[in-house]
Parts: C-alpha cells; structure tokens; sequence
C-alpha cells in the first residue's frame, strides 16, 4: 500500500515538474517578449506564469510533505495566476478596463482559501471550490480574448481563446483524475496540451503584431513616396512653365533681334537653343497633358519619339476620360520612360503601346521587337522609376521578355474615377 502511494506521488510529481519546466518557458518568453515589445500584457502574462509555476512547486510540497500550508500557499497561487491571466486578456482586449472593484478579488482568494484549510479544516470544500473557481476565471480569460486584438490578430486571439475555455472545461475534471491515480498523468498530459496551445497562440499574436508594423511602415513609405512624386511633379511642372515663358519668349526675342539685323546664323543657333529649351520643357512637363488631356498628350509624345528615332510606335488607347491626374501622370510616364528605355537599349524597329480598362483596371503594356533584357541584367534606373510611381500608385509593375523577342513592360493600375 505504502509503496503504491509513492508511486503515485512520484508520478504526480514528475508530470508536475514537466508542467513547470514548460510555463517557466512561457513566463521567461512572455517577459522577453514585454522587454522587446513593451506590450502591458505581456508583463503580466509573465507574473502570471511565474505564478503558476509558483501554484505547481506548493502542489508537489503538498504532496510529499503532507502539511497543509503548502496546500493554503497552492490555493492562493492558483488564484493568484488565475486573476492575472484574465488581467492580461483584458489589458489585450479592446473596449474593457480592470475596474478598482476587481482588485478585492485577490484578498477574497487569500480569506476564502484561509477559511475553507484552517477554519473549516476541510480539504474537500477548498479542493472543489478551488476547482470551481479556477474554472470558470479561465473560461472568462478564454471568453475575454475573443474580443482582443485586430484584424492583424484575428487568429491568434480565436487560437487563445478556445485554449483558455477547453483548459477551464478540463479544470473541472480535476477531482475525478484525483481519484484515479493512473488517470492523474493523463490529465498532466492535457494540461501541457494546453500550454502547448497557449504559447502557439502566444507565438501568432507576436506574428501578427509584426505582420501589422510592417504593412504600416509599408503604407507609411508609400505615402511618402507619393508625396515625393507629387511634389516632384509640381517642381517639373513650374521649371517646365519657368522654361518655356521666361527662357523661350526671351529666346525668341533674340532670334527675331537678330533676323531682322541680318544676323543669320547667330539666328539660326539662337533657334536652336530654343528648340532645345522646348523639347527640355516638354520632357520635364507636356503642355499638351495639362491643357488636351492624356490622350493627346500621348499621341503627340508617339509622333516625337517616330520623328527622333525612326521607331514605329503604336498607339492603341482606350477612352481615358474621368481619370484622376495623379493616374494619368503614371501612365504617361510609364510609358515614356518605357519609350525612352526602347530608344536607348532595346534596337528595336517597333513598339506597341496600349492603355486599357480591364477587370476594374488600368492596364498599360508597352512591348517592343528588340533584344529584350539578358538574364541576370539589373532593372535600369528608368525602370526603378516606373517602379515607384506604379508602386505609390497602388498598381503592379512587371518587366519580363515578349511573346516573341523583345521586352515587355505592363503595370496594372487601380481604376479609381474622378469624382469631379
């Protein structure tokens, strides 16, 4: 009989040693992760594992030693980690608070576990009311944190929050494994089951804490790169006026000066240098975007390049009427950097160019019959540029060989309308 108690305290024992070795890795996590993260709730998720690895160091007292403070002591740790568990929930959770009421809780524990082992001396009442209470606060803990988080913790808050119920359920089996010493390891067992989803749904809600920086860094970086490109925009735009206002009506002054005093050829270089200052205001800004429209302006952008390089250029356009300006700055200029590029690299003879509304879309696709790009070749800076501005856009910009030979670049836009 007596070396069949011992065993069964021995086997109590080790399944409490390895629950304790398993929350002491969660109580060391949680307050790693509260020094990285300074998140409140994962302070207490710390004190409260500790806690309980405190709770499961007086049970195996209790178990050995037979004296009932280490039992007094287990019955406040219990609830002690228990109160602190559901105050890490709710510190997650949004909409609740830790009202000054709650704070009683603790000392109620401290007296009610006092007067149920010393002064009704009844182990049975503390054990059951024990069980009872642990229970249902870890089911409230569960029952809490599925309103904590975001969207960005969605999954790790459900993972946590049908642990902590299930946990609070198997609780109150406590008493009939009790009675059953071979039962007693099982039920360890589920316990760190338990654990083990806990830290798993731990382990997401960092994961997803991480996921949702990183998409706000990522739309902050787009934000400002839309910034940069607008005002980049607007410096284009006033250089390109200052250009051709100030500079070319002052050139044209000076070519006329000098025709009409006989001065040919300083006429024709001062005519020269004016042509050059236009084509310098209409790379920096076309006029005809501004004041004919897209359209326009890329046809009249077609004409010049087939003139200045003897490419053929294709247009095939689709009504692009209602289009927000921000927009239609992208598709420009996608596609003249696009033409640019084919102009400087590709040694094409042709090149198709086309803006269409698919699927909600705007889909730009530039393609030429060149040499393509080689294998392992690094995007051009034209390219880079195309990149950002599809990219601050909201769009996707890919470059990848043509059908044939040759190169082809497509961005897909969101097609938003011009609510004006």
């Amino acid at each position: 009989m007596a070396g069949s108690t011992l065993d069964r305290i021995f086997v109590e024992c080790s399944a409490l040693g390895f629950q304790s070795v398993l929350t002491l890795a969660l109580a060391v996590t949680c307050h790693i992760l509260w020094l990285r993260e300074r998140g409140e709730h994962f302070l207490t998720w710390s004190a409260a594992w500790f806690a309980y690895v405190i709770r499961l160091a007086m049970m195996s007292f209790f178990l050995v030693r037979r004296d009932i403070v280490w039992l007094f002591l287990h019955q406040v740790m219990t609830g002690i980690s228990a109160l602190l568990l559901l105050a890490a929930a709710v510190q997650l959770s949004r909409g609740l608070t830790w009202r000054r009421w709650h704070y009683f809780t603790l000392p109620a524990v401290v007296l009610w576990s006092w007067v149920t082992i010393y002064g009704m001396d009844s182990m049975m009442v503390a054990g059951v009311t024990s069980v009872i209470g642990l229970s249902s606060v870890t089911i409230w803990t569960g029952i809490v944190l599925g309103r904590a988080g975001g969207a960005s913790a969605a999954g790790a808050t459900r993972v946590l929050k049908w642990a902590f119920i299930l946990w609070g359920v198997h609780h109150l089996d406590y008493p009939l494994t009790r009675s059953f010493g071979s039962a007693v390891l099982y039920g360890a067992f589920i316990d760190i089951f338990f654990l083990f989803a806990i830290g798993l749904g731990m382990m997401f809600l960092v994961l997803g804490g991480e996921r949702a920086k990183l998409a706000a860094r990522s739309a902050e970086l787009e934000q400002l790169t839309r910034l940069l490109l607008s005002a980049q925009e607007d410096e284009r735009r006033r250089i390109a006026r200052e250009l051709h206002d100030e500079a070319g009506q002052a050139l044209t002054a000076v070519k006329i000066g000098l025709d009409l005093d006989g001065h040919k050829e300083a006429g024709a270089l001062v005519g020269k240098a004016l042509a050059q200052v236009r084509d310098l205001s209409n790379l920096l800004r076309p006029s005809a975007l501004d004041d004919l429209g897209l359209v326009a302006a890329l046809r009249a952008l077609a004409n010049d390049v087939s003139q200045r390089s003897r490419l053929h250029v294709d247009l095939d356009l689709d009504p692009l009427e209602d289009l927000p300006q921000d927009t239609e700055v992208v598709i420009y200029r996608v596609i003249q950097e696009a033409l640019t590029n084919v102009v400087r690299h590709a040694g094409a003879t042709r090149v198709k160019a086309s803006v269409a509304r698919e699927d909600g879309r705007i889909t730009v696709r530039v393609e030429d019959d060149g040499r393509g790009l080689a294998k392992g070749a690094n995007p051009r800076l034209g390219m880079l540029g195309m990149q950002e501005r599809v990219s601050a856009a909201g769009g996707v910009l890919t470059i990848r060989s043509g059908e044939r030979n040759g190169l082809r670049i497509e961005a897909r836009l969101p097609l938003v309308e011009d609510a004006a």
